[in-house]
Parts: structure tokens; C-alpha cells; sequence
């Protein structure tokens, strides 16, 4: 890979608020730290300003804008806010390998030529070298590190195979995800082949997330839920186990908490608490007291979630007592860190997002 410096925390202002990372570790907290996915987006009029000015690739590839939007939840909430985000896409790993992708608005993300069959994987990137083709997501968090001044921890990301694997051949978001399975069944082989490698891209992203800053990990599978139990156990969870493993193995003791988010995959939970993750992020169908049942007998692992993002919709004062009853499940000291059971929407308010942070703060205080 491209020789880049490896940053340590001396490297940076000195962290203000570890709230996050002791949760993520299993820590006593004297509050509920909280952080909402997609807090940096287009719910916010100030990042729409933004987009008004640059395609949403140029925001992920200009360190300098993906810094001001990653700061633009942190400077509007401020104090309210446990972490940060760094605004970039799972879909830049396929853009790495070589494939175009497209934000179309009102659309999403398109691929105008997808993998089709077996034979296009030869398409793609042999070897990538993520410091190089991934720079700027590099770039950006180390910027975004400073410009934080220790206010809250950065969180680096990437997409899990199974994920990737489906937008890739799908060729965007899919209601039956019927291409990516039939790899799946007719070309298990070819599919295995491209799991694996984006499983090492994946990793060495996320070692080269950290050598630059980001101080946790989050591995988003947002299309679990679409594998039935016995395809989550054969075409994801191994590619997972082994992403937790491959950047453990090449940190050593620089290791950060690192998180999954297995959206949909409740028969899952299980298998998930032994992957190698220290959080698991639930999504809105699953209550903490299933959550821990299903666990039960696995290592310790910190909770993550789970409000459903829709009740940002809701009036004020439901939205408030429905935070204060996922506190209230989850319990307030450690094990559980706030959040949306997904991510922010671009129609709602974003008042209603501060309605829902100050009750996390106020219910996580009353409940001690």
C-alpha cells in the first residue's frame, strides 16, 4: 500500500468526551452516550446548501467539504452529540475495485454497468491499495480529527460484503434483491470469490480509517435481513467475523471498538455477539430484552440503538416518552448506546432530531 503516517491520539487535540468508547468497551457511563446514523445529511438545510454546490462523490472526495458536513450535526447540536461520523459512502469500496457509481437524485445510488455474471469480477480491481484510491476518506477524517478539537470521538465506517456485493450486482437498491441472490445459488463460487475480496478491502479500509483517526468503527450491513438464516450464516457472517479479525490482527494494541449493524438479521444476534465486534446495533423490530435473549451465553457485548427513525415524525411529546422507554429497556450505566434503529431521513425536521437528543440526555440522567 501507499506509505501514509500512521496518527496516534498525541497527533490530535485532546478528547474532551470518551462517553462513546467506554460504553463501546463495556464501561460504567454516568449517562447514555447517543449518536444518530445519517446525522450528517440531507435532512439538514445547511448540507443541502451544500449538495446545491457539489455532486454528493465531489463532497465524499473533497477532504475540506466532507469535513464541513461531518461538522455541521456536531456545530448545530452542540453537547448534544456523543460522536461524529465521517461523511463518505459505503459505495466508494466498489468505485475503489473500479466500478462507476452514480448518485442520481431522487433515485440513490446507480451502477450503469453492474456485475452480471461470473465472468465480469475480471472487471475489477486485482489488488487495491486503499491509501491510494481511498485518499481522500483518509484525508477528510484526519481533517475532520482536528477541526473537532477532542469535542467527540470520530467513528470511520465501511460496507459489509454481503452489502456490496448486492448494489454491485443489483446495479442500485433492489425490492427482491432476485440478481445478487442468484449468484448466490447458480455461482457460489464466483460469489465467494467477490465476498472475500471485498472483505480485504473492507478491513485494510478500516485499519487505514484509524492509522489517519477515526477513533471506532461501524460495519454496516444494511441488506442482512434480505438472507434467510442459513445464507446469512454462508454468504455474511464468515466475511464479517473476518473483517473484526483482519483489522484486529493488523492494529495489535492501536485496536478501536468496532461495531456491527446487521440491519434485519435477528436470527442472527447470536452468531453476531461471537463475531468479534463490541457492539451490536439493533434496528427498531428487535426490543433490547429479545436482543439479550438471543445473546445469552455469548461474550459481553454494548447495545446499540434502536428508535425507530419514523417516530421523528411523531408529535413532540411522543417522541420524547418513546426515547425515555428505549432508556428506560435498555437501562441507563453502560451496556447501551443511543441511536436510531437506521438512519436519518431527508424529509424530517431536524428540530425533531434535537427533541429526541435532549430526551435521551434528560431520560439517561432521571433514570440514575
Amino acid at each position: 500500500m501507499t506509505a501514509r503516517p500512521v496518527l496516534t491520539d498525541a497527533d490530535f487535540p485532546p478528547l474532551k468526551n470518551d462517553l462513546i468508547l467506554r460504553a463501546a468497551r463495556g464501561e460504567p457511563t454516568e449517562r447514555t452516550p447517543v449518536w444518530v446514523m445519517r446525522q450528517a445529511g440531507r435532512y439538514l438545510p445547511e448540507f443541502r446548501e451544500t449538495r446545491a454546490e457539489h455532486d454528493f462523490f465531489r463532497v465524499c472526495r473533497t477532504p475540506e467539504l466532507a469535513t464541513r458536513v461531518t461538522l455541521q450535526p456536531i456545530d448545530r447540536y452542540a453537547g448534544l452529540l456523543d460522536a461524529s461520523i465521517i461523511f463518505c459512502d459505503i459505495l466508494v469500496v466498489p468505485q475503489a475495485l473500479g466500478m462507476t457509481v452514480e448518485m442520481v437524485p431522487g433515485k440513490g445510488p446507480h451502477f450503469p454497468e453492474p456485475l452480471r455474471e461470473p465472468a465480469d469480477l475480471e472487471r475489477l480491481t486485482t489488488h487495491v491499495d486503499v491509501e491510494k484510491e481511498l485518499g481522500y476518506a483518509l484525508d477528510a477524517i484526519t481533517l475532520t480529527r482536528q477541526q473537532l478539537a477532542g469535542r467527540v470521538p470520530l467513528f470511520g465506517f465501511c460496507g459489509a460484503p454481503w452489502t456490496l456485493m448486492a448494489y454491485m450486482i443489483e446495479g442500485g437498491g433492489s425490492k427482491t434483491f432476485s440478481k445478487a441472490k442468484r449468484w448466490l445459488f447458480q455461482y457460489p463460487d464466483a460469489a465467494s470469490q467477490l465476498l472475500q475480496r471485498l472483505t480485504e478491502v473492507a478491513a485494510d479500509f478500516l485499519v487505514a480509517q484509524v492509522n489517519a483517526g477515526a477513533q471506532i468503527v461501524q460495519v454496516f450491513d444494511s441488506w442482512a435481513g434480505e438472507l434467510s438464516p442459513a445464507d446469512f450464516e454462508r454468504f455474511s457472517l464468515p466475511y464479517l467475523r473476518q473483517i473484526a479479525e483482519r483489522v484486529r490482527a493488523q492494529l495489535g494494541d492501536r485496536a478501536v471498538p468496532m461495531v456491527v449493524f446487521a440491519k434485519g438479521a435477528h436470527f442472527g444476534l447470536h452468531a453476531l455477539a461471537h463475531a468479534g465486534y463490541d457492539v451490536v446495533s439493533l434496528d427498531w423490530t428487535v426490543t433490547p430484552q429479545e436482543a439479550r435473549r438471543a445473546m445469552a451465553g455469548a461474550p459481553r457485548v454494548t447495545l446499540q440503538g434502536n428508535l425507530d427513525p419514523c417516530l421523528l415524525f411523531a408529535p413532540h411529546d411522543v417522541l420524547r416518552a418513546r426515547a425515555r422507554q428505549m432508556i428506560n429497556d435498555f437501562g441507563v450505566g453502560g451496556g447501551h448506546i443511543a441511536n436510531l434503529g437506521h438512519g436519518m431521513m431527508p424529509d424530517h425536521d431536524p428540530e425533531a432530531l434535537r427533541v429526541y437528543l435532549e430526551a435521551v440526555r434528560d431520560a439517561s440522567t432521571v433514570s440514575r
